[in-house]
């Protein structure tokens, strides 16, 4: 398996696995809108969507993608109907980013614009592929090891099949950390103004932006650093002009430190006890050990030069912050509200040496749930 070409082979085999996976989830009538998993029975629908044929599901099986499809079908939100569609409109409408690309790509046509928005995550898990072997080539089975445990992680997949924000904010992430690695800092500035508009947090991919050791770089850093937050003040202006108020919405996630982390561990233990040493009852013990593991190997490589690490830690820092709500579930949404953390772990870790596989598989515990996110 040494063999590059083999390692190549299997690369390509895992991306035909992937698709295919995706390629079941089509219907003839509904096309793929089986992955934003629209509710069924609930009145939360715009006059537009009605107008689609979707696929829907049981309530308890749907999640946030509903939400951001639909305002990929008026994202200016000049029609009031949309805010009928949606659960908390000032909240939702400041995660535009994406919505807005769906409307573009789909020629706002409705249908296409379904289309679009329920793709652009497998088009952002694709890219990712391509853009990750820039730090993690596929020529050898530790590369391979990598590469793999950053796209077949559960929060990517996760965004992937309910057709979520993360993954496609995970791209412009990565985008960012190659401008940054090339001594970028409008540029990187850039990125992260667009990817803010797509999810809040990622305004924090801002520690990525050069270290100057000068007036003129601190003035630039600076500069750059304006750009990453201006786009969100200025939509929120314009939300304002909307709705009257300012959303804080989420801000009910971040708790005390470390109160949500160690009542994850508490919880994984008795769930165990509960239910028994089951694939189910053990997957939040898998992700609380994954994610600890992940954040030690950041404080113990000290790679403070690395945009990667820098982007990874902040994450880290925010896993130790948000509320219990976010760590619930089995597994909860702390695999994808922390996906930088993730991959960035993995990309640090190509420059091991001794213990190499010990920090991988402590890492990448989380992978042993992939088969249950391609088969749902």
């Amino acid at each position: 398996m040494s063999d590059p070409r083999i390692c190549r082979a299997c690369a390509w085999a895992l991306i035909a696995l992937f698709l295919a996976s995706i390629g079941r989830l089509y219907h003839p009538v509904y096309g793929f809108t089986g992955l934003i998993a629209f509710p069924a029975g609930m009145g939360r629908e715009h006059p537009a969507l009605r107008a689609v044929p979707h696929r829907k599901y049981p309530p308890g099986y749907t999640y946030d993608g509903q939400f951001y499809a639909q305002l990929a079908l008026e994202p200016l939100l000049r029609d009031p109907a949309i805010d009928g569609a949606l659960d908390q409109p000032p909240y939702r409408a400041r995660r535009i980013l994406f919505s807005w690309s769906a409307h573009l790509l789909g020629f706002g046509r409705p249908a296409w614009v379904l289309t679009a928005y329920a793709l652009q995550n497998v088009v952002a898990w694709l890219l990712l592929a391509w853009l990750l072997t820039r730090w993690l080539p596929v020529g050898s089975p530790r590369t391979l090891a990598l590469w793999a445990a950053c796209l077949f992680s559960h929060g990517l997949l996760w965004s992937v099949r309910f057709s979520l924000l993360d993954g496609p904010s995970l791209l412009l992430l990565a985008w960012g950390a190659a401008l940054a690695e090339r001594g970028g800092t409008w540029s990187v500035g850039a990125i992260l103004g667009a990817a803010g508009l797509g999810r809040e947090t990622n305004v924090l991919g801002a520690v990525m932006l050069p270290l100057p050791r000068e007036l003129r770089g601190w003035v630039r850093t600076l500069g750059a650093l304006a750009l990453v937050v201006l786009p969100l003040l200025l939509w929120q202006d314009y939300l304002w002009s909307i709705y009257r108020h300012w959303s804080f919405a989420g801000g009910d996630q971040i708790a005390g430190p470390l109160v949500g982390y160690l009542k994850s561990w508490r919880d994984s233990f008795q769930l165990i006890t509960d239910a028994g040493a089951t694939l189910a009852a053990m997957s939040q013990l898998l992700v609380v050990v994954s994610l600890t593991t992940q954040l030690a190997y950041l404080v113990w490589s000290r790679d403070i030069h690395h945009p990667w690490w820098r982007l990874a830690l902040v994450f880290g820092v925010l896993m130790l912050l948000v509320d219990p709500v976010v760590w619930m579930g089995l597994p909860g949404a702390i695999t994808r509200v922390v996906l930088p953390l993730t991959v960035g772990f993995n990309v640090l870790l190509s420059r091991a040496g001794r213990g190499f596989w010990l920090w991988y598989l402590a890492g990448n515990l989380h992978l042993l749930l992939a088969p249950v996110m391609l088969r749902a």
